[in-house]
């Protein structure tokens, strides 16, 4: 078996020169179709392995409409700007069964026949904690207006055994999943662009996280009910990142009961906010060397080109790299609208999830992302999905898990919330 997968359609076409063929839509309309071929390139490592089953996702941008296909030898797709996944489990010489991803955005399909090539990674395997949960949407005041400071992250130990939180790092991309950039160098295949760093404290295991339990990490660990009735009480956190401002009007706040985590680098001069509207993605790394070197010798200067109404002008920025290998779980967010593409490989995360439906979208406070429950077990302990797919693995537009845990108000009129589900839509059973 030709381990290079093609999905060869022009054969099969063709009673004419033509390159366009027709279908019937599910309305009855007659939709033309564009013969597409797709080529997978395999890591040199790959070359002896066996392909043992494959799944082509083709989202249509404009329509939302999901075209799967599985080691199809056909394929024909209207014309349209496409999300394009690619899934395939193979076997090693040796029998070790792996999983490659690709991944392509913003993929231009027209009405003549158009080979796409997809550079498939290796699956990054983790026996680490997860990310459970991003809350960063934040709460209302009563009057409407945004409040801030009660944004979390919460971590799950997956496994079946203890896990020490010491040295696990947190992080933010520095590209945002709404604008992309053609940039160079490009390290996407090695690295990810980060601009937030910061570190679980400990000498090693000073933090244990048992099988099924949860850390939690918050901006600020106060009782936010307090500045806000509409908040929480997040004074009872395990850890909190906290900034020394060099701005004297944008002082952030020292929660005198929740340990400080380790700030290793953030961009911002005051302090650090996840991104309220979810445009970025989130991670988790254990960084094999300390601080020092870690700022000396990973830095990452790159160009690229801002396009914007006014022209197109060449740029640099800068920043620090964080190798792939490094980097335990990647959670990407977005909105549909303005969604560009990811900004890690589809190694590490090959999809997406959001709060709100489109920009500023004002039913996005409240709500966070949560992980899916695969599965419980028979002593109880929850399993949560990780397939390295944001789409797959996450509920978006969750009642945030604390409002849930607390009771507190799940919207801007202080409606107290009732619920209290495992991942956001499962029910917790007594």
């Amino acid at each position: 078996m030709r381990i290079t997968s093609i999905i060869a359609a022009m054969a099969v076409l063709l009673m004419s020169a033509t390159a366009v063929s027709c279908s019937d839509s599910p309305g009855g309309d007659v939709v033309e179709t564009v013969p597409v071929s797709v080529t997978i390139e395999h890591p040199a490592d790959m070359a002896d392995a066996t392909l043992v089953s494959e799944e082509y996702t083709f989202t249509n941008v404009n329509t939302a409409q999901v075209t799967r296909v599985s080691s199809a030898d056909d394929l024909n797709l209207e014309a349209g700007l496409y999300d394009i996944m690619y899934q395939g489990q193979y076997k090693t010489a040796n029998g070790v069964e792996l999983t490659l991803r690709a991944a392509a955005t913003s993929v231009t399909i027209t009405e003549s026949a158009r080979t796409i090539v997809l550079k498939a990674y290796a699956n990054i395997e983790n026996d680490d904690l997860i990310i459970a949960e991003v809350f960063f949407a934040g709460t209302l005041h009563p009057s409407g207006n945004q409040y801030y400071g009660d944004d979390y992250i919460k971590l799950y130990n997956n496994t079946d055994h203890v896990i020490y939180a010491d040295g696990i790092t947190i992080f933010e991309s520095k590209f945002t999943t709404t604008q992309k950039y053609e940039h160079t160098p490009d390290i996407m295949a090695e690295a990810m662009n980060v601009q937030a760093l910061y570190t679980i404290p400990g000498s090693g295991k000073e933090h244990p996280v048992q099988p099924g339990e949860y850390m939690l990490i918050v901006d600020t660990g106060i009782d936010h009910r307090v500045a806000n009735p509409n908040s929480f009480d997040l004074s009872a956190a395990d850890f909190e990142w906290y900034d020394v401002s060099t701005k004297p009007g944008n002082i952030d706040i020292d929660g005198p009961t929740v340990p400080n985590l380790d700030k290793w680098y953030c961009y911002t001069l005051s302090y650090w906010l996840l991104h309220n509207r979810g445009f970025k993605a989130y991670g988790i790394a254990r960084i094999p060397v300390d601080r020092d070197t870690y700022l000396t010798a990973y830095k990452y200067h790159y160009d690229y080109t801002l396009v914007t109404v006014a022209g197109t002008f060449p740029m640099t920025a800068d920043a620090y790299r964080l190798p792939n290998d490094w980097i335990k779980d990647v959670v990407t967010c977005s909105v549909q609208p303005e969604y560009a593409w990811n900004v890690c490989t589809p190694a590490l995360d090959c999809g997406w999830t959001h709060c709100g439906d489109v920009d500023k979208d004002k039913n996005r406070y409240f709500h966070s992302v949560r992980r899916k429950v695969l599965r419980i077990t028979d002593d109880g302990r929850v399993i949560l999905k990780d397939t390295n797919n944001s789409t797959e693995d996450f509920n978006p537009d969750c009642i945030a898990s604390e409002i849930e845990i607390q009771g507190t108000a799940m919207d801007v009129n202080g409606t107290p919330c009732t619920v209290r589900t495992y991942d956001g839509v499962m029910p917790m059973t007594k």
